[in-house]
């Protein structure tokens, strides 16, 4: 599995969203993505909105990691966004989320969008992690945040 900052860049990175829902931070997440893969950005947005319409994506402690696989992409690609204000995802703990990590993949991806998934998972489950993220107001210091659990994270695998 690529690192979490293969995953990213810095145009998906996006360090002050004010979204007022979570369609709306989807949907500004999706536009990122989409530049960056060179895809239309409402078929990344239906994509991801019919997995959210299955089942939420918030995973607890202000975390929601909406993901979905796309027709016409050639690797996988995440975005991430700092919230202002939290949203509502319908996470288990019931927690509204401020630290949302999209992830699109390949159709014919395989096991590959399922490790990815686990390891975005496993990194945003860090406290001190999230914390970092909070308290990060620009693309560079959120990439400086997500460098340091990218390294340990390959250590504890």
């Amino acid at each position: 599995m690529a690192d979490i900052l293969d995953l990213l860049s810095p145009q998906t990175v996006l360090p002050r969203v004010r979204g007022a829902s979570r369609k709306a931070v989807l949907s500004e997440l999706a536009d990122a993505i989409a530049v960056q893969a060179g895809l239309d950005s409402s078929l990344v947005f239906d994509k991801v909105m019919e997995r959210e319409r299955l089942g939420s994506t918030g995973v607890g402690e202000g975390v929601a990691i909406p993901h979905a696989k796309v027709r016409g992409l050639s690797r996988i690609y995440g975005g991430f966004a700092r919230l202002e204000t939290s949203v509502d995802f319908e996470a288990i703990d019931e927690v509204p989320c401020d630290l949302i990590f999209m992830l699109v993949a390949p159709e014919t991806v395989g096991n590959d969008h399922l490790r990815a998934l686990a390891r975005v998972s496993r990194v945003m489950r860090q406290e001190v992690l999230r914390k970092e993220l909070r308290e990060a107001h620009s693309v560079d210091a959120i990439l400086g945040c997500f460098a340091g659990p990218a390294k340990s994270e390959d250590n504890a695998a």
